[in-house]
């Protein structure tokens, strides 16, 4: 028996869990230099490389790897069954029992820094080697969704850069919720990006890393350090927690009140591992703005419909498992909220499904198929192959 049992889940986010050196064999070899000498990698090659080959090495081991079936969601980042060999992800798919999984990045996520710098060059080089290993990787499975990520800081190159990774097969285009540092992500030069996504039946996705970050100086309070979270070294805390989503809030709205949801009536967008508790106070947010400015601005004359409304129709979020799915749900509508499962990261629990079960309970059925399976079916578009939609042998949550 699978850990889904036979019910219909498909999964909004998942990860591969990368060595430091996961780009080199996919980057252009001109730029791979100059990539490699960012202090930021020179630094996770001295303090993170050793180690993180050392966990990767474990799944050699004929002892670990006859412990995995009992360890599916026990073992966490590294130690992970398909972390990051290509070859094993398909069955850990197989023992989780999900219809399919959009594959995220882990180690990539934010783009190192590249698309707040000068060096665009190397920013969209590394965008595009990224885009090469994950739709490599996730070509071992029809399952695996890979994403692609386009940077949006310089218009030529986002055309150029989003244009390969939906020839590369990549099944949905990730950009940064953070505002380009020259020019809004609304600007009318950025059109190519949504039509061609539009065209190609492909979601536009916002993961967390690619965000603004906590000013560091709420953490000088005087007081002694609070621990990690993770264990790692970004001291990830309640504090830092809360501005995740701010960037996707102020930048979805702008699109939305700047008219590319209605430019592109059928392109759908998606917030993954950003929370969706944020979602109901954001939609009447966005009503009250557009109520109380539509006088003097025709750009808010001329929407569809109510930001609201246009949220339910075109925009999809995954909560956490700790949030409470069912009041999102209430407040939000059955439209918009998807399940994720966040495996491999410790973030996503040892028993994601019983979390979000409990949470739901008191929904009508409808509502629940939609949050485990419909809304993604919807905001994957072509992207997920019709058969894999709702295979034969896995029923409705």
């Amino acid at each position: 028996m699978t850990y889904a049992g036979g019910r219909l889940v498909h999964d909004a986010d998942s990860h591969l869990m990368e060595p430091v050196d996961c780009l080199d064999p996919y980057f252009d070899a001109r730029l791979l230099a100059r990539f490699r000498a960012l202090p930021y990698m020179e630094r996770l090659r001295a303090e993170w490389a050793a180690s993180i080959d050392a966990s990767l090495a474990r799944h050699e081991d004929a002892a670990f790897r006859a412990e995995i079936d009992d360890n599916i969601l026990l073992r966490k980042n590294y130690e992970a069954h398909g972390a990051w060999a290509r070859e094993d992800r398909p069955h850990a798919l197989d023992l989780l029992g999900f219809a399919s999984q959009l594959v995220f990045t882990t180690r990539c996520l934010g783009n190192f820094g590249l698309d707040q710098g000068d060096d665009m060059e190397l920013c969209y080089a590394a965008a595009d080697a990224h885009n090469r290993m994950m739709t490599d990787i996730c070509s071992a499975d029809r399952r695996l969704l890979a994403t692609a990520y386009v940077p949006l800081e310089d218009i030529e190159r986002a055309i150029q850069t989003a244009r390969a990774a939906i020839g590369m097969g990549a099944k949905a285009l990730m950009v940064p919720s953070l505002c380009p540092q020259h020019h809004s992500p609304s600007h009318v030069g950025l059109d190519p990006v949504w039509a061609m996504a539009e065209e190609a039946g492909l979601p536009i996705l916002f993961h967390v890393g690619g965000e603004e970050k906590l000013n560091p100086a709420y953490k000088e309070n005087g007081l002694p350090p609070v621990p990690d979270f993770h264990g790692g070294d970004d001291n990830f805390t309640s504090v830092s927690y809360m501005p995740i989503p701010n960037s996707a809030m102020q930048t979805l709205a702008t699109l939305i009140f700047d008219g590319v949801f209605d430019r592109f009536p059928a392109l759908k967008f998606g917030a993954i591992e950003l929370g969706a508790s944020w979602v109901p106070g954001w939609m009447r947010s966005m009503d009250s703005a557009a109520h109380a400015f539509m006088r003097n601005e025709t750009r808010l004359q001329t929407l569809s419909a109510r930001p609201s409304e246009i949220v339910r129709r075109q925009f999809r979020a995954a909560p956490y498992p700790h949030e409470d799915a069912g009041w999102i749900i209430a407040n939000a509508g059955e439209e918009v909220c998807l399940f994720s499962s966040d495996y491999p990261h410790v973030e996503g629990g040892r028993n994601p499904l019983k979390r979000f079960d409990e949470s739901l309970k008191g929904q009508p059925p409808r509502a629940i198929e939609a949050f485990y399976s419909g809304n993604f079916i919807d905001l994957m578009g072509e992207g997920l192959a019709k058969d894999l939609r709702r295979p034969v042998g896995q029923t409705a949550a």
